[in-house]
Formats: C-alpha cells, structure tokens, sequence
C-alpha cells in the first residue's frame, strides 16, 4: 500500500521577480530581436521555478506573459510540455526516472519498481515527509549508461541497478550526496569491458600510428 503524502498547496495570487532576476531577464530579452521577445519564455520558466522553491505558480506563468507580452496560455503550453518544469511543490529529492527504450532495455523498470517499494510511494507521489518525489521523464540524454535518473536537475545517477539505486536513496536521505555519473565505477560512457583501441583495425586500413 502507498503511503505518499497528499499535497496540499496553495496558489499564491501574485508573484513578482526578484530584483536579481529581473536584470538576468533582461539579458535574456535582449538576446532576441524585436517583437521575438516570447523566446525567452523557457529561461524564464526556470527563473521562476528556482526563485519559488522548485516549482512554478500560475501566477509566475502569468508574470512571464505580461513580461514578454505574449497570452499566457502560450506560457501554461510551454510550462506542461517540458518534464523539467514543475506546476507544483515536489520533495527536497526530486528523482526523475528516464523509462524511455535504452533505459527500459537496460532495466529502468526494475530500478523504479525497487525505489518504488524502498520508498513506499509509486511515481507521481511523494514520501509522507516530504524527503522524496519520483517521476518518469523522457530520454535524459545519457543513452549508453543507462538506465538514468537525476535529482532536481542537477545530478545525475547512471548505469542504475535496483541496488545501487537504493543505496543513492539511503545515502540521500542521510544527507549525503553520492557521486554523480556511472554507479558502477565506469569511466564516463567507456564501454562495460573497459578501455580499448583500433590499433589493429588502423593497420588493417593501413594507417600505422593511430
């Protein structure tokens, strides 16, 4: 049985950048012609989404609208589209599963079953205090290690299992941060039997040094 926490949220009326934020807009504006203002909405997106805790306001959508003058539902568009954007408060870890063909090859699905159970919620949920949320993604665009995920877009587990998966969820929870990249050991996306060259294959072509 699930025991996620019901969030409970409240949208706030209003929202205002910071002052900070408000001259990196600028800057992002002004990479644009005129009147192609609207292109920046996905910068601003996150703006928005880093100033309010992790997650974007309705109001925050609508800011950005008045901002770069375009109608906010072609804010809400972009703001559903995109996985990396979230319409509402998540856990302190945001683990996202990619569970798209390399990874699902791989065992995706048994590593989200094994989190999954460790954790007592399903995807789409979170932990009743408020430590962990799991969702499914798409590609994360580290098809070679996988299966992959990543925590509140920035760090990211490769070459999971269900039980090195684990042991970055209990390492978490103890306020550790596990090492990001291959859980395995594996140098960046080296192949699994490690180092190799074609130095045979360069003679064959006739080439002597390669």
């Amino acid at each position: 049985m699930s025991h996620a926490q019901k969030v409970h949220f409240e949208q706030p009326k209003e929202f205002k950048f910071s002052a900070a934020n408000m001259k990196k807009i600028e800057s992002h504006v002004a990479k644009y012609p005129k009147g192609r203002q609207a292109s920046a909405v996905m910068p601003l997106l996150d703006l928005a989404q880093n100033q309010n805790d992790g997650w974007i306001p309705e109001a925050a959508m609508e800011e950005i609208g008045r901002i770069l003058g375009m109608p906010r539902i072609k804010v809400f568009e972009v703001a559903t589209f995109y996985t990396m954007y979230n319409l509402q408060p998540k856990g302190k870890h945001h683990i996202q599963f990619c569970t798209t063909t390399p990874c699902w090859l791989n065992g995706s699905a048994e590593v989200v079953s094994a989190c999954e159970k460790h954790l007592g919620i399903k995807l789409g949920e979170t932990t009743p205090d408020g430590n962990f949320s799991l969702s499914e993604v798409e590609c994360l665009g580290a098809c070679v290690n996988a299966p992959v995920a990543q925590r509140n877009g920035d760090d990211f587990y490769e070459d999971l299992t269900p039980e090195n998966a684990v042991k970055v969820l209990d390492a978490l929870k103890a306020g550790k941060k596990p090492a990001h990249g291959s859980q395995t050991g594996r140098t960046t996306s080296m192949g699994v039997k490690g180092a190799t060259c074609l130095h045979e294959q360069a003679e064959k072509c006739g080439v002597k040094k390669c």
